[in-house]
């Protein structure tokens, strides 16, 4: 059978109505892809591209144009080409039937001014698992985000929590943070009844777009990926009545032909941002050792590219890791690979807070929050903001006494919170350790503290739950998701408090982390005669 042609014209739109007057002007050099093929508009601005069966066209915005959004501020930059809609019996619609290709697919841009020195907006796994949750997100993260200066956002999947009713709520509460918010598929995003991973993303697809796809900004090319890959529904059983299938981390055959046609239009002096949800590798949490598959062939196919950030999402543990071309993690790595914080934290685990939402700390002991990345040219630095708090709020001190995070079964004999109280006697400063949680902390951080004003004394980065989060966890159980357990975060540092005589001291913790920012946090240590 033989594929149809998808013709039209990037141009640009002067008078912002969507549609190609007659003394509107073309915009050659533009890509614009069906998914797989990537062809460059002609000095009339026109491109054609194969189109067989069921494809998403979309356009590469160019740095230095901004792209039409609508009222929830998403980008629309793409054609969704369905002409018979998406399986009807998807229990959440996908797309309607579209009919043939139009005579002519347009894609209209804009001229904007974009600095080179600009902040973006990073979120992972916001995962409302009911309408209740989503205004968590409302009141947790939108509202302080309003009026924020960053020039985009970006939603690193599980966007949902299975629940996809629940999408057009989400984005009209996103769209009030007022910038162009962009999003990548996870697991949670999934149609769970489609037949094979080439369905299941119909009703992430109604609302976004393509899965996958890329845009410039200043000197950054921006890559989605969609990197899960789902079985396909199997016949119900009693272990699993749904049939829901399984998944992987990888990108399948075609989206590695359209990233390597990608990259290779991408010049090196520009730094190339890849935006994931299950993470190249990782090392933390309940998914330790989880990864994408062909991590390496895609980190291989930027060798020849000198800056080079991506980030993920998918195990609400935070976690800096250093990879290889390979995709392995390595000491000397080049590749910065992040894995985020989530907006979600412990999935709204918790006790509330005063304002009635789950204190959602995440199982490392990082709380719920976001990221916000800073590109100075091709240089690219990522703050952690914690929900609700001050931007300064960057670690925790914890005294953990007589070694009862090994041991929480004697917690019901001391009132919440005593065993990391700062007053103690002397003799119980000889079974205490003092832990800093750097939130966003890895392996080129560094962390010392000080008594009063004598040395700094280093710190050992150790693999352990923390302390904060198993006193949470023991404390109230009751209010957290059945899942949700202690896992050794990779940003907790420790060491064996001095003995101290009877008296107060101010105890300081001083941090440098990834990206060699200095940190700084204190305590008010009393130390009583026994």
């Amino acid at each position: 059978m033989q594929a149809d042609l998808a013709v039209g014209t990037v141009f640009i739109d002067e008078n912002d109505n969507g549609i190609r007057d007659a003394d509107e002007s073309p915009l050659a050099g533009v890509r614009v892809s069906n998914g797989l093929d990537i062809v460059v508009t002609d000095e009339d601005g026109r491109y054609e591209l194969p189109v067989d069966g069921d494809v998403v066209l979309f356009v590469v915005k160019p740095a230095g144009y901004s792209l039409p959004v609508n009222e929830d501020q998403l980008p629309q930059f793409y054609y969704v080409h369905r002409p018979n809609g998406s399986p009807a019996h998807f229990r959440y619609p996908g797309v309607a039937p579209t009919g043939p290709l139009p005579e002519s697919i347009d894609f209209p841009l804009l001229p904007q001014e974009e600095p080179n020195q600009f902040d973006v907006l990073l979120f992972a796994d916001p995962q409302p698992q009911t309408e209740v949750e989503l205004s968590y997100i409302r009141d947790d993260i939108v509202v302080e985000l309003m009026g924020s200066d960053a020039r985009l956002g970006m939603t690193m999947g599980d966007i949902m929590f299975d629940d996809l009713s629940l999408f057009a709520r989400y984005n009209r509460l996103i769209g009030k943070i007022g910038v162009p918010w962009y999003n990548v598929p996870g697991n949670h995003e999934l149609n769970f009844d489609a037949a094979s991973d080439a369905d299941s993303l119909e009703t992430f697809t109604r609302f976004y777009g393509p899965p996958y796809y890329s845009f410039e900004y200043a000197n950054v090319v921006f890559i989605a990926l969609d990197n899960v890959l789902y079985s396909g529904q199997v016949a119900p059983s009693v272990d699993n009545p749904t049939g829901r299938g399984s998944y992987i981390g990888r990108l399948d055959d075609r989206q590695m032909a359209w990233l390597t046609q990608e990259i290779a239009h991408i010049p090196a002096d520009k730094l190339v941002f890849l935006a994931m949800h299950i993470p190249l590798m990782g090392n933390a949490g309940p998914f330790d050792g989880v990864h994408t598959e062909n991590g390496g062939e895609i980190l291989g196919l930027l060798a020849d590219h000198p800056h080079v950030y991506s980030v993920a999402g998918h195990t609400h543990t935070a976690e800096h890791l250093y990879l290889d071309e390979s995709g392995a993690a390595s000491e000397g790595g080049r590749f910065h690979h992040h894995i985020l914080t989530t907006v979600s934290g412990s999935w709204w685990s918790g006790p509330f807070d005063e304002r009635g939402i789950p204190v959602a700390m995440q199982s490392d002991g990082t709380p719920n929050g976001y990221n916000v990345l800073t590109v100075d040219n091709v240089s690219p630095t990522v703050r952690f903001k914690a929900a609700g708090k001050d931007p300064s709020y960057q670690m925790r001190i914890s005294f953990d006494q007589a070694f009862h995070s090994d041991n929480p079964n004697g917690l019901r004999d001391f009132r919440h919170g005593e065993l990391f109280d700062s007053r103690m006697t002397e003799s119980q400063t000889a079974s205490t350790y003092v832990f800093v949680n750097l939130f966003d902390g890895g392996p080129k951080s560094k962390v010392s503290f000080r008594i009063d004003d004598g040395e700094f004394v280093d710190m050992l980065r150790v693999q352990a739950p923390s302390p904060a989060f198993l006193e949470l966890q023991n404390r109230h159980a009751e209010s957290m998701k059945s899942w949700v357990t202690a896992y050794p975060s990779t940003h907790v540092w420790s060491t064996r408090l001095p003995d101290l005589e009877t008296g107060t001291y101010r105890v300081e913790a001083r941090a440098s982390d990834e990206f060699g920012r200095e940190h700084t946090a204190y305590r008010v240590l009393e130390v009583t005669t026994d």
